[in-house]
């Protein structure tokens, strides 16, 4: 297979270095110009991952890559680039999206996004280091395509990275852009010494408005139970380098949330998601309290308030 990688970053770069272990042909397409030429020369990528080697990868710009002659286009980019990426992307290979979030723009899933070619995701418990450095992990691929869906997962699947194929592409999406809005409430739990049981409890019950909305919007339930869902919330909420759990600390204990970003060093797609996730549940009339509450202390509600409000709740059943 002929791979183009679109997307330099974290998750870019070690996909690019799984596809290559796998045997294919790789180009990793960079939106820098001195990014790629250092790849090109180093076999190393000097912003990200530095550690994981590059070598038998090229390196090239996005406008220079060979996308047009791709048998797969793989894009990495975060949410609020995906839309210009791919409307720009040359030829008709199929695309396989690993970015997780929703249209900034238009708040709409981003595979949707994706015209005059077949369309995939794949998400799970991805953490982009321990991919880096060969440690197992599992994830799932969604796509409309049954037998494109196996034709991938059979591209991909390795001996450390292993593939599952789900044709419920809606749960998949949502499950990827929501878990990353509880994982700024995990977060913040972490930074106000909250315990592990609120935490467990929290990420419980952001777990189950996930599921309430992605049903609504015609996904599936089971899916939520799965990689996708409670795979990527888990490891998210718990990760010490999962971004969106240290911006939600970094805020519980006082930095404003684009500082935070700007420390964390990389996108937090979290907060971006936050407002579209809630806009999203308004249009489809469904109850998401811990989305509601992570919206309102990014727009300045005290966080000590929030954990106030959300116990006091009327209880109900489970």
């Amino acid at each position: 297979m002929r791979a183009v990688v679109v997307g330099g970053g974290s998750w870019g770069t070690a996909f690019a270095a799984l596809l290559r272990e796998r045997g294919h042909e790789v180009t990793l397409a960079c939106r820098d110009a001195a990014q790629a030429a250092a790849i090109a020369e180093s076999g190393r990528n000097p912003r990200y991952l530095r550690g994981v080697d590059l070598s038998g990868i090229r390196a090239a710009t996005i406008e220079s890559a060979p996308i047009a002659e791709a048998s797969l286009v793989v894009v990495a980019v975060p949410s609020a680039a995906f839309a210009s990426v791919v409307a720009g992307l040359p030829g008709t290979a199929p695309l396989l999206s690993l970015t997780k979030g929703l249209d900034p723009a238009t708040g709409v899933r981003l595979s949707t996004l994706v015209r005059g070619r077949p369309a995939a995701v794949l998400s799970g418990p991805n953490i982009a280091d321990e991919i880096g450095r060969g440690l197992p992990a599992a994830a799932v691929v969604a796509c409309d395509d049954a037998a494109l869906a196996l034709e991938l997962q059979r591209a991909i699947t390795s001996p450390g990275f292993r593939v599952y194929v789900n044709d419920d592409v809606v749960g998949v999406e949502l499950c990827a852009a929501a878990k990353n809005v509880i994982a700024l409430a995990a977060g913040a739990a972490d930074g106000l010494g909250l315990g592990d049981n609120a935490k467990a409890a929290l990420v419980t019950r952001g777990l189950a408005e996930m599921g309430r909305l992605a049903e609504v919007a015609g996904g599936r339930p089971e899916t939520f139970a799965g990689l996708a869902g409670m795979g990527d919330l888990v490891v998210t909420c718990w990760s010490a380098s999962g971004r969106n759990r240290r911006a939600g600390e970094l805020i519980a204990q006082g930095t404003a949330p684009a500082q935070a970003a700007a420390q964390i060093g990389t996108v937090v797609e979290g907060l971006t998601t936050a407002p579209l996730l809630r806009d999203l549940a308004h249009r489809l009339e469904v109850e998401m309290p811990i989305t509601e509450g992570v919206c309102a202390v990014l727009g300045g509600l005290p966080l000590t308030d929030l954990v106030a409000s959300l116990m006091r709740r009327e209880p109900t059943a489970e």
